[in-house]
This record gives structure tokens, sequence and C-alpha cells, in this order.
């Protein structure tokens, strides 16, 4: 799975600019799946077919990562910017980025007061992202231009996946581990189904914009036909040594079997169903209740006529930034408690409230 994070997180897809991505994964699953499509807001369907008929069970995962889109050219070169998802403004700071012009990939770094000036301003001032600019070597507005940059031009911060710790831990580190790690779990148990035999439908949903309001997830359920949903996303841990943080959620510790965010209460038969089977199969978990966050998982549960969904969180230091780390380990999990979930399934198999 490591290789295929790798790639995924190579790849710039911000919100509403998912491309990049979306053929990625079309291309990947060519020859594994019976059915894949592109619909119009630019989510990614995959479905396959088990050897039995049974329920139709969505596992989905968000292909957008927090980003920035161009807002203004400077007539020196510099370009303001607005963001593309939730950032905190105190990290944006001399980051490095990607600027993806018209034709090309452009290198640019988020410009910073150099520490010699730092003494005419107050040091513990935080500028916002509305007083900072991206440099990319352009010397006017002209140049930037022809450089391939325009207002609405999409920014990533650049990729730098790196295995960090000893090799007993695996952790990762790097930008759109939110959620590129979600969808490698799902490629990943794509690519297991094929040696598998298993009983009902799975859709494989990979979606758009999440970031920026669950959006992607709120279109495409609507056309499809599920019996039950498991959506896989990242989620903020809370093992690091800040005053606030209460030691509920650790990297490491296992997959995140979500109780309640701000999107969502799980129904209590997904959720129990989940434990049972990470209990029987000895799979590392912890139990979620995060309100500060959300997930498509919230979107699916409110569509058609109420939706049984269930979410399984990777846990993630440094969230929505260019240096997320989720562990391996957790990955693992995440994607084995998934598989399980499907296998177990069977032609009687219901989600009764």
């Amino acid at each position: 799975m490591e290789k295929l994070l790798r790639r995924l997180t190579e790849l710039s897809g911000p919100c509403g600019h998912e491309q990049n991505v979306a053929y990625y994964i079309k291309d990947y699953v060519k020859g594994k799946a019976d059915h894949v499509e592109i619909d119009g807001l630019g989510n990614v369907i995959v479905r396959k077919n088990g050897t039995k008929l049974g329920p139709k069970v969505l596992l989905t995962a968000h292909m957008d990562e927090v980003g920035f889109i161009v807002k203004k050219i400077e007539e020196n070169g510099f370009l303001r910017f607005e963001k593309l998802g939730g950032h905190d403004d105190r990290i944006l700071l001399a980051q490095e980025v990607k600027v993806l012009g018209r034709d090309n990939e452009i290198d640019g770094v988020i410009g910073t007061l150099s520490a010699h000036f730092v003494k005419f301003e107050d040091p513990t001032k935080v500028r916002r992202h509305a007083q900072l600019y991206i440099d990319i070597g352009a010397r006017s507005k002209q140049e930037a231009i022809d450089m391939g940059v325009e207002v609405g031009t999409p920014v990533t911060y650049a990729p730098n996946l790196k295995m960090v710790g000893p090799e007993s831990h695996k952790l990762v580190r790097g930008k759109s581990l939110d959620d590129r790690s979600g969808c490698a779990v799902l490629l990943s148990i794509l690519n297991d189904l094929q040696d598998e035999e298993f009983t009902g439908e799975v859709t494989f949903l990979f979606t758009v914009q999440e970031e920026v309001g669950l959006r992607g997830a709120q279109a495409a359920i609507n056309k499809l036909e599920v019996d039950a949903a498991i959506a896989i996303d990242t989620t903020a841990v809370s093992d690091t040594p800040e005053d606030i943080m209460d030691q509920s959620l650790k990297l490491g510790a296992g997959t995140g079997i979500k109780v309640m965010d701000f999107s969502l209460i799980v129904q209590r038969i997904m959720k129990e169903k989940l434990l049972e089977l990470a209990k029987k199969h000895a799979i590392a978990y912890q139990l979620e209740v995060f309100p500060g966050i959300g997930t498509d998982g919230g979107a699916i549960a409110l569509a058609d006529k109420g939706i049984p969904t269930g979410v399984l969180s990777i846990p993630s230091r440094y969230t929505h930034s260019p240096v997320e780390v989720v562990s391996m380990q957790d990955l693992e999990a995440t994607k084995d408690l998934a598989k399980a979930f499907l296998m177990q399934l069977d032609e009687n198999t219901t989600f009764e409230f």
C-alpha cells in the first residue's frame, strides 16, 4: 500500500480541481471492476459485483486535498490567494507550494519576512492569509501570466512523502494524506477482491470537494442505490503534548471506529457490527467521539430515506498541513476492518434500525 499511497500523494488535486487524481484512479481500476465512471461533478464511481446476490454496500473516500486558489496577480508578479478548505494561518509562512499552471506545475513559496526584519514588527502577530503572497520568481504580472498563471489557478502544498521514525512504527509524513490514504485503502481492497469470493455488490466512491462542505458525496449519493455505507477518512489525533489534547485518539493504536462527529451520529447497528468484527479478527481499533470534524459519511447517511452509515477513521497528526503523519499499521487495520465487513455479508444480511 505504501507504493500506492506515494503515487496518490504525488498527484495534485485541491478542492474543485481533482482531475489528476480522478483520472489516475479511473485508469488504475480498469480491468479490476465491472463498472467505472466519472460523473458530472468529478466523482469516480467504481462498481464490483460479487459471486452471489446480496446487499449493496458503498465504500467512500474523498480525493480532494486542502489547497489555495489565485485571487490576484500583483504588478510585481506576486500571487495573492484564497483558501480551498480549512487552513491554520499560523503555518502558511515559508511553505513550498505547487502552482498548477495551464500547461505545467510551477514551484513557488509562500513569502515571509526575513528574520532581520522581525524587530520592526510584532513577532507575536499572526499574518492572515489575505496579507500573504506566493512567490513564483516572476518579476511582473505579465511574466506570471506568461508562465501559465491566471486568476483561478489552483495551488497545493509541494509533494514530500517520506517514511519517518523506526521501521517498527511505519509512519509516513506528507501532504494530502487526508484523504489519499483513504483512497489507497479503497484501491487496496479492490485489489484484494480480485481473488476473493464475496456476496452482493460493492461500490467504491471517490468524491470531490469534501473539504468545502461534503459536496461531491451529496451529489453522487443521489443516484446510487445502496443498503449501507462506510466512509473512510482521516481524523485528528489528540496524543501530542499540547495542553488541549486529551489523549483519546492515538497514532498507531488502530483504526478509529466513529461514534459521533459534527456531521453524523453513527447508527447503532453499524457501530456494533464494526466493533464485533474488530474483536473477532483481532484488528486494532479505538472508538472516536470528535465533534471537531465531519466526513462524507454525514452526507451519505442523510440521503434517500436514510442510509445506515459507519465511518472508519485513519488517525493523523498535523492534519491540513504539508506534514500530515499517519501510521501504515493504522491504514492496514482500516483496510482489514472494512474488508471484514464486506466478507461477512450474505444474502440475508439486513441493516435494520
